[in-house]
């Protein structure tokens, strides 16, 4: 998914590696920077590039985290966010990737279009238009 443009860095941590890497890897296209096995951990850390001049996701896997809390929604991180200039576009890119979005929604304030999907471990993702 090239519409995908910046955010600096987030970590997160998944419960299944594999099923989580296919995710930001192959239904949200992101570019595989560095791919680390630490065998004292037993956890992998795969460094992902968000679009041309975007930031990064960490994406490690450690033995038996506990589960996120995401509804209904907890103190801590709400949501991870993805600027994109199409946002009509990048819904049917997720949707023709087999990933389930809300319907669009238009901020009350900025007057922008977002819309909200989660990944495998159901951590909230929003796509959010930039123009």
């Amino acid at each position: 998914m090239n519409s995908l443009q910046r955010i600096h860095h987030a970590a997160i941590i998944c419960s299944d590696y594999e099923k989580s890497k296919d995710f930001y890897v192959n239904k949200l296209g992101l570019k595989v920077i560095a791919e680390t096995y630490r065998e004292a951990r037993k956890s992998y850390k795969l460094d992902l590039q968000i679009g041309e001049n975007g930031g990064q996701i960490e994406l490690f896997s450690f033995e038996n985290p506990p589960k996120r809390q995401s509804w209904p929604e907890a103190c801590g991180l709400r949501h991870l966010a993805f600027s994109t200039n199409d946002i009509e576009k990048a819904v049917a890119e997720l949707h023709a990737n087999g990933v389930k979005t809300e319907p669009i929604r238009v901020d009350e304030i900025t007057g922008k279009h977002f819309v909200f999907f989660s990944d495998p471990d159901d951590l909230p993702l929003e796509l959010y238009e930039s123009k």
